[in-house]
């Protein structure tokens, strides 16, 4: 099973990540930030990587921590999950559409962190949340998933579906690179022999 679970405790935020690679997709997720649950929702079923996400933040100060921090944690648990990353397909893309906004993802499992980020996303805010968190969350995961993550937005006017267009198409290329390659399940997926 390549699964984890990650714990995450700081003086602003607790958290607490499980997840598994080779899931259906099912999710619990409550950081206490809704519209974050609901893009982490989206991530887990177009992913098909089972996530259960526990957060507490500082909420009085802004949800920017606890965004971040799961972006940590979640990033740390993608790499204990992988392991060596023998087998997986490394590689993922997807372009997303949904009504009028169109995302490009395109990602590699490399261990070398390194986040392109070309969004343009119109409104400050959704509903509560700070879209600028968005690229927060990605940057950490990018990070501490050790992931080469590239997201281009080329269509789109509502920031709603801009975001959740980006959450979507990270999931599906997440998806695509995660899996087990039948053709070299038992290699590394570098010449270098090591990610």
């Amino acid at each position: 099973m390549r699964t984890a679970q990650v714990s995450r405790q700081t003086a602003e935020t607790e958290i607490t990540v499980e997840i598994n690679l080779d899931g259906t997709g099912s999710y619990d997720n409550q950081t206490g930030v809704g519209f974050f649950d609901h893009m982490l929702d989206q991530l887990s079923r177009h992913s098909l990587i089972d996530m259960t996400i526990r957060a507490k933040g500082d909420y009085h100060i802004d949800d920017h921590h606890t965004v971040e921090d799961t972006g940590i944690a979640l990033g740390q648990a993608l790499t204990h999950a992988l392991g060596d990353k023998k087998g997986i397909r490394r590689y993922g893309a997807c372009h997303l559409p949904m009504d009028d906004a169109q995302v490009r993802c395109a990602l590699d499992l490399s261990g070398r962190p390194y986040l392109v980020w070309n969004m343009d996303i119109p409104t400050q805010k959704i509903g509560t949340f700070d879209t600028e968190l968005v690229r927060e969350f990605f940057t950490a995961l990018s990070t501490h998933g050790g992931i080469t993550l590239h997201v281009d937005q080329l269509h789109g006017f509502n920031s709603h579906h801009i975001v959740e267009a980006g959450f979507k198409a990270v999931a599906r290329a997440l998806r695509e690179a995660v899996e087990t390659d039948p053709r070299k399940a038992d290699a590394i997926p570098s010449t270098k022999g090591a990610l």
